[in-house]
């Protein structure tokens, strides 16, 4: 929380007068906005900067989560709209606030997710003068946000809001931040009401395209389908992997967005760090590469070096952000509406190269079991192979950046959309936040967080907001007492010269319970199905402490 200390009121009653009663101010006016879109609940630390709008969700039927960090309320609407295709708001104050949540800015920027950051600013008068945590918002956000605005009149607030709403659903979605002076949002709205909202534009492909589109896929011999990016539900899903499956096309994942389609039929793997070299070079052997709702960017593509020669097609509603090579077609519309345009081909290709993909694919994904971890660790494959035994089908799993998150990538198969939330951009810190916006969201829904020892204490301290929310989820924390993705490149490029990657972990299950939660040590493998169940029988937010192996950087590779 940031806490800020004055001597005088920011708004005095002489230099801003509060609307009167039986009048609403555009803070208020906000609130109403959000609630005619339909948003369900706001995460946000509080700050003087924007008490109008706090004062207005007091009688809301917006549900207010206050979190114990910017970062950890800013994940959380991020995760919000990952979940529901809807854009997830956070509230945060000025300066040193606006910092903290900008990690999820960037995070929903590269990772194309819809969510709306309101911003408090000083006073429109003050500005230009250096005032207490005065910053510029455009000159901070503007290189990593899809829109940037200013709220400067108060009966503009209606509009504001609902445009903002739009854009970050519309085209390629995206982060909107708005900046709320504070001096602005107690004025008097009085005349402006709320506004119907406004329809994120669906984009579809033309008849002509999807015909060209078809010729291509004629003329090719070794097609492949990548598929990635949001707004994908369950029938869309389905449907392309039933049709890829009936003409022999292999469907490849970008890297985590594994839930685009279910893992079964013509569903062979993922790519991007963590990936199968199966995978790889399928993508990299294609002559005709399909992208529906991503594109060919650096990770999946392993650095701009794989599938840069094949033949391309790139289905996206907006620009192709981020693409990288050959562009032969793109097609303007949705995973949605293209996925069910596609014909019916009047061609099977190879199925015994499908077949292959396929099996190498399950090989690769199937956890080995009967290992044994060296004595005080746990194996985390195993841990793996356990899981997938008691996750029901819907389970959201939840993860941030590290070695940890190569095993749930690898091993977790997933059935349905809005069942993962990871960064794309590699975000340390999401994991344990993600899961309080699953749980808050999605409720009933079984919510496991795969965490590392650093990733978990960047926003570990979003337990307390569980457990204040009553949002249960299992957290499955991997103590290695290392950054271990770093110390990895540390033993391959300076071998013997480790640097600044040792950790220093606390008791992470006493730390659960500190704050309510269940918490648990698991210390053998043979435990860790039965701490698990006794975890998600709690009915609490609860912390799983697994000792790994500092030795061990990731799955065995034999397969």
């Amino acid at each position: 929380m940031t806490i800020e200390i004055t001597t005088r009121s920011r708004v005095t009653e002489e230099q801003e007068p509060v609307a009167a009663p039986e009048t609403r101010s555009a803070g208020h006016l906000i609130v109403a906005q959000l609630e005619r879109e339909g948003v369900e609940r706001v995460y946000g630390v509080p700050g003087e900067s924007y008490l109008d709008v706090l004062d207005g969700l007091h009688d809301s039927s917006i549900e207010t989560v206050i979190t114990r960090h910017e970062g950890g309320a800013a994940f959380m609407a991020l995760a919000e709209g990952r979940l529901t295709g809807r854009a997830g708001v956070a509230m945060v104050t000025r300066g040193p606030g606006a910092a903290n949540a900008f990690i999820a800015v960037h995070t929903a920027w590269q990772d194309a997710t819809p969510m709306v950051l309101f911003v408090g600013l000083i006073p429109v008068s003050d500005r230009g003068r250096e005032a207490f945590q005065e910053f510029d918002l455009t000159g901070w956000f503007g290189s990593t946000a899809k829109h940037v605005t200013t709220l400067d009149d108060a009966s503009s607030a209606a509009r504001v809001v609902t445009e903002a709403m739009r854009i970050a659903r519309s085209g390629r979605p995206g982060p909107v931040v708005i900046g709320l002076p504070e001096d602005v949002i107690r004025l008097s709205a009085e005349g402006a009401t709320t506004l119907e909202p406004t329809a994120a534009a669906g984009a579809e492909a033309g008849s002509s395209a999807v015909e060209e589109l078809v010729a291509r896929l004629t003329r090719s011999e070794r097609p492949v389908v990548v598929v990635g990016g949001e707004g994908w539900s369950a029938e869309t899903g389905r449907t392309l992997i039933d049709w890829a499956t009936r003409h022999g096309v292999p469907v490849l994942a970008d890297f985590r967005a594994y839930d685009a389609v279910p893992h079964d039929g013509a569903y062979v793997g993922a790519l991007g760090y963590g990936r199968a070299d199966n995978a790889a070079a399928l993508f990299d052997d294609a002559d005709l590469i399909v992208f529906i709702g991503t594109a060919r960017t650096d990770v999946l593509s392993d650095g701009y070096r794989l599938g840069h020669d094949a033949a391309t097609v790139v289905v996206l509603p907006g620009e192709p952000t981020g693409h990288s090579g050959r562009l032969d077609q793109l097609i303007a519309s949705d995973a949605a509406n293209f996925v069910a345009r596609l014909p019916q081909l009047g061609v099977t290709f190879d199925d015994a190269r499908l077949q292959r993909a396929r099996d190498a694919h399950l090989r690769f994904s199937t956890p080995s079991t009967g290992s044994v971890a060296a004595e005080g660790y746990v194996d985390l494959t195993e841990v793996m192979a356990a899981l997938r035994e008691e996750l029901s089908s819907d389970a959201v799993i939840t993860y941030g950046a590290g070695n940890h998150a190569i095993w749930p990538a690898r091993y977790l198969p997933h059935q349905a959309p809005a069942t993962l939330v990871a960064p794309r951009n590699g975000a340390m810190g999401m994991g344990i936040p993600a899961a309080v916006a699953a749980s808050l969201a999605l409720p009933g829904r079984e919510v496991v967080s795969i965490a590392g020892d650093g990733c978990f204490m960047m926003n570990g301290q979003e337990i307390a907001t569980a457990v204040g929310y009553d949002a249960p989820f299992v957290a499955i924390v991997v103590d290695n007492g290392v950054f271990a993705t770093i110390r990895e490149h540390q033993e391959a490029h300076y071998p013997g010269r480790p640097s600044g990657t040792h950790l220093t972990n606390p008791d992470f299950a006493a730390l659960a319970r500190s704050y309510g939660a269940h918490g648990e040590t698991v210390s053998r493998t043979a435990d860790f199905r039965d701490a698990y169940r006794r975890a998600r029988a709690s009915g609490l937010p609860a912390v799983l402490h697994l000792s790994q192996d500092p030795a061990v950087r990731a799955p065995s590779t034999a397969v």
